[in-house]
């Protein structure tokens, strides 16, 4: 009989208006990796939080090695053997990398005094085995999101945890970090530690676990080997329906350019260097261009200049024939009354390298962004406001600067049904209290629902589960067919290939392949992300 390091036994768990956890069962065995699958909002990051302290369970018991326990908080879990890589980051961003993995349970000698270079010595180590490139004296606020990642794991195994749990740790990887990561996961469960992975990835699933249970509404609906099931079985339990794993869509019928680029550098201060090289691109009205890239190489520099939240040191950025966010109409006509010209045309082609990010945003650029708590939302206001808030001082959400609550809960919840998202109060739940996938859906609805002419998506499905995945890409092919122009930037090879009409490949700032993917493979693209392989005439 195989042994269980840890049980579950009829956990419940109430938030106010919902059952996060409604009588859930499962088991642990030692040197197993066993994954939680479900859809955003299932309960899977609540039922995990209780095994790692955050909350305690309202009914139900946690068993550890046969004996039952009482988990207070995380420390107390961690004192058990049991660690967690949270889906938003606990991480201090003016702390080293350093500073934040030692954080609570620093090494110290005679007298209490800190020993740094034993714990640095440790995580090298740790570094070295697990293949993890980080600089340790780096502070978390100048490090991407991938390295913040891998500086949650390190903490866990610092603190040697025997529990490991991983909630959505591929979100934020490249296909090369991810490939790692499945290796250490592997590597970890031979020498006898426990995993419990949570994941929406069918395919990492079906390649890195041993069983797998998946939770629908709150509720453990089925445990399975892995060996023994498929994707299409997990996804049909997970929604309750069979979804379409593959994209369906026509040949795009491409029109005018909405947007060009013309010899665009960017110049990140904190890196001390140009991370955008005289870059030049263009998307047309009826497509979906896709930016592939390995993390770290001008992708995110690019799009900051393109939404306004850097200045690009030198180039234009131009949106062509959209509404001139400068144009007034009153100001028209006190013009020519008084007989002045007035030279701003109400249709143009606007240079957006000139413009704020609220007139960029008037003149037609919509912008689901990379990280969603720092640029995609207020997270302490309530959803419907997040729902407004590029909308909320126009009609029918204001008049004369009075909100109309009726107009904006209306709204709200119109877009809460077409997206489905979940949370326990509806449009009145705080963002904060939303699950990350339900977060990220409501960024999406709210970003579609504009109708801009040019929607930029950066990491666009990262943590949605497949039936969530499914509905988002038909969505962007219809906003494609309906003669919008869309800019996607994803490290999802599959997603690269499953969306995009056309496929950029930005290596090293510079834009190094322009493919057509019904020519091309992901090996090849691979290979021009690493930088082994640039087309002629370009990269130069």
């Amino acid at each position: 009989m195989e042994e269980n390091v840890l049980e579950l036994r009829h956990i419940c768990k109430y938030f106010p208006g919902i059952k996060a956890n409604d009588d859930i069962s499962l088991t642990l065995r030692k040197g197993e990796i066993h994954a939680l699958l479900g859809e955003n909002g299932a309960g899977k990051s609540t039922l995990m939080s209780m095994v790692s302290g955050l909350y305690q369970p309202d009914s139900g018991e946690i068993l550890l090695n046969g004996e039952k326990v009482s988990i207070k908080d995380p420390h107390e879990a961690c004192k058990l053997g049991i660690g967690m890589v949270h889906q938003h980051f606990m991480l201090v961003g003016v702390f080293s990398a350093l500073e934040n993995i030692i954080l609570g349970e620093e090494p110290t000698g005679l007298f209490g005094y800190i020993k740094p270079v034993e714990a640095r010595e440790k995580l090298e180590s740790l570094c070295e085995k697990y293949n993890f490139h980080i600089d340790l004296d780096e502070k978390i606020d100048d490090m991407s999101v991938g390295e913040q990642q891998k500086v949650e794991i390190l903490k866990m195994l610092f603190r040697d945890s025997n529990i490991l749990i991983f909630d959505e740790p591929t979100a934020v990887l490249t296909p090369q970090e991810i490939d790692d990561l499945m290796i250490s996961m592997k590597n970890l469960a031979k020498e006898g530690k426990s995993i419990l992975f949570i994941s929406h990835k069918l395919n990492e699933i079906m390649a890195v676990s041993d069983r797998v249970s998946v939770l629908r509404k709150g509720r453990c609906v089925k445990t399975l080997e892995t060996k023994d099931t498929t994707e299409e079985e997990l996804s049909r339990l997970m929604v309750g329906r069979d979804v379409q794993l593959v994209v369906q869509k026509t040949e795009a019928k491409p029109g005018p350019d909405v947007l060009t680029i013309r010899n665009l550098t960017v110049f990140n201060q904190e890196k001390g260097k140009d991370t955008v090289n005289n870059v030049s691109l263009s998307v047309r009205q009826g497509e979906i261009v896709c930016l592939a890239g390995i993390e770290g190489n001008g992708q995110s520099d690019l799009i900051y200049a393109l939404t306004g939240i850097c200045k690009a040191k030198s180039g234009e950025i131009i949106l062509h024939n959209v509404k001139n966010p400068r144009f007034s109409e009153k100001k028209k006509e006190e013009r020519e009354k008084a007989g002045e010209e007035y030279e701003e045309d109400p249709y143009t082609d606007v240079h957006l390298e000139k413009l704020s990010i609220r007139e960029r945003a008037l003149a037609g650029l919509s912008h689901i962004p990379e990280d969603r708590h720092k640029y995609g939302l207020a997270l302490d206001f309530s959803l419907q406001d997040n729902l407004v808030l590029q909308r909320y001082f126009k009609k029918p959400f204001s008049f004369f600067g009075i909100r109309s609550k009726k107009a904006i809960r209306e709204y709200a919840q119109k877009l809460i049904d077409q997206y489905d998202i979940r949370s326990s109060l509806g449009a009145n739940t705080t963002v904060r209290s939303m699950s990350g996938g339900n977060q990220q859906k409501a960024i999406i609805g709210r970003q579609l629902d504009l109708g801009a002419p040019l929607l930029i998506a950066v990491s666009l499905t990262r943590g949605l589960d497949v039936g969530a995945i499914e509905k988002i890409h038909h969505q962007l092919i219809e906003s494609r067919d309906s003669g919008k122009a869309v800019l996607l930037v994803s490290l999802e090879l599959e997603e690269v290939m499953n969306l995009s009409d056309r496929i950029l490949v930005m290596h090293n700032g510079k834009i190094v392949a322009n493919l057509n993917p019904k020519k091309t493979t992901v090996e090849e693209i691979g290979l021009y992300m690493s930088g082994a392989k640039v087309q002629e005439g370009l990269g130069e």
